[in-house]
């Protein structure tokens, strides 16, 4: 069989940190499992693409919108109460074609850089009105998650209302939303609340139901190169007919990012140039035509 990834288009990979070294090691794994492409007249794999944390920062509105234009990303979630909420706004508005979700968000978890709610939610801010770090209990914050916290189902709701309120009023294409840090999934009391307002708003989207399925790394992914093997390995398992799901946050290694972390993820701004770099690499866009693998967006799933 002729190799999948000719070694003239490995080396166009952006290589970043990865190193030489890196990048012939993932050109010999690559090799062992690639795929063959989907038998003609197959109906396609699809796939959605998902890059969560647009308003949060500088760097991850450039990083997501490049992962649109020049990758393979077609979903972008939007934190509406973050820093650069309207920075990210204005980004979207020059880029009409990208799918758009609400990244409901009740946390604020970055040591040097903090967001607060944009309702009255007493019960979900911290001693300085900022929203708490963690969602669930943790022990690098302890006493600093919501789960650590009385929190009022009220409270979410409101903060809930509110982020969805200007997300469609800044950006009306909203198509569905989605819960940073799996703040939706905080209780069976915050599910039903989520699945009642999606519907109330007109953005019920429930893949589960659709049979839409997740996708992960199937590897290491510190480095791009780990990252190039184990998603090109996940991709090995996509079914012809099946629909499929997977999500990650571009960032750019700049100064601004390498600023943003919290206890436990540090490397923020190395992973997240590394995500960039993986969804606009040339080696995987072109794996991803070879093997006939379709990309949709969220706003698809609708049509």
């Amino acid at each position: 069989m002729n190799d999948p990834i000719p070694r003239r288009e490995f080396l166009k990979l952006p290589l970043g940190a990865a190193g030489a070294f890196g990048a012939f090691a993932t050109l010999s794994a690559t090799r062992s499992f690639a795929a063959e492409p989907q038998s003609k007249g197959a109906k396609p794999a699809r796939l959605i693409i998902r890059g969560d944390d647009m308003g949060c920062s500088h760097s991850a509105n450039l990083a997501l919108i490049r992962a649109f234009t020049e990758g393979i990303q077609r979903t972008i979630e939007v934190i509406v109460p973050g820093p650069w909420f309207p920075e990210a706004v204005r980004l979207l508005e020059q880029h009409p074609g990208v799918d758009v979700g609400i990244h409901l968000a009740i946390t604020s978890e970055w040591d040097n850089v903090k967001w607060r709610p944009l309702s009255r939610c007493p019960s979900l801010v911290d001693e300085d009105g900022y929203f708490w770090p963690m969602v669930y209990r943790n022990p690098n914050y302890p006493g600093r998650a919501i789960a650590d916290n009385p929190w009022k189902l009220d409270d979410v709701e409101r903060e809930f209302r509110a982020q969805i309120e200007l997300g469609l009023k800044r950006i009306p294409r909203i198509s569905h939303v989605s819960g940073h840090m799996g703040c939706t999934g905080l209780s069976a009391e915050t599910r039903a609340l989520t699945e009642r307002l999606t519907k109330e708003y007109g953005l019920s989207l429930d893949l589960a139901e659709l049979g839409v399925k997740g996708l992960r790394y199937l590897g290491p992914k510190k480095t791009l190169a780990e990252k190039t093997v184990s998603f090109l390995k996940a991709l090995d398992g996509l079914v012809p007919g099946e629909t499929y799901w997977f999500v990650d946050h571009p960032g750019l290694d700049d100064p601004e990012l390498r600023a943003i972390h919290h206890i436990g993820y540090e490397d923020v701004a190395l992973d997240r140039q590394g995500v960039t770099d993986l969804w606009t690499s040339p080696l995987v866009k072109a794996e991803i035509e070879r093997r006939g693998i379709q990309l949709i967006s969220y706003r698809d799933l609708k049509v």
